[in-house]
């Protein structure tokens, strides 16, 4: 289950690493054309969320792997998870449902390090 865990926690610190890197150095008219609902936010608020998602991204791999406080990685994944459940409901709003699908695969995949990395198999 542990290696099933840094497998997950990988891809999503992956995913959440490009998409967050995306978000905050790009500006919003460039990544309104890949993202729509980047034009119902202002260009500080799509740098904030993509600031977060890289902080979440960071926070699932570096406190594990460098042993400082390492209960920092399932709090990262809580943190994500969270953050799935109002871009789905942006998502909703705008009637996007391919986005809102990807939000319910991130939600659950972060969940599950959540849990993991609370409960059963902590470092």
């Amino acid at each position: 289950m542990n290696i099933a865990l840094w497998i997950v926690q990988a891809v999503l610190a992956l995913l959440f690493g490009l998409a967050g890197l995306t978000k905050s150095t790009q500006p919003k008219e460039k990544l309104e054309p890949r993202l729509p609902w980047a034009e119902d936010f202002s260009a500080g608020a799509v740098r904030l969320i993509g600031l977060t998602e890289l902080a979440g991204a960071l926070g699932l791999i570096l406190p594990a792997v460098t042993g400082v406080a390492p209960a920092l990685t399932p709090l990262a994944a809580a943190g994500l998870a969270v953050a799935m459940v109002p871009a789905a409901l942006v998502h909703v709003r705008r009637k996007e449902p391919g986005a809102i699908a990807v939000n319910a695969i991130l939600f659950l995949l972060a969940a599950f390090v959540a849990w993991g990395r609370f409960g059963p198999h902590p470092f």
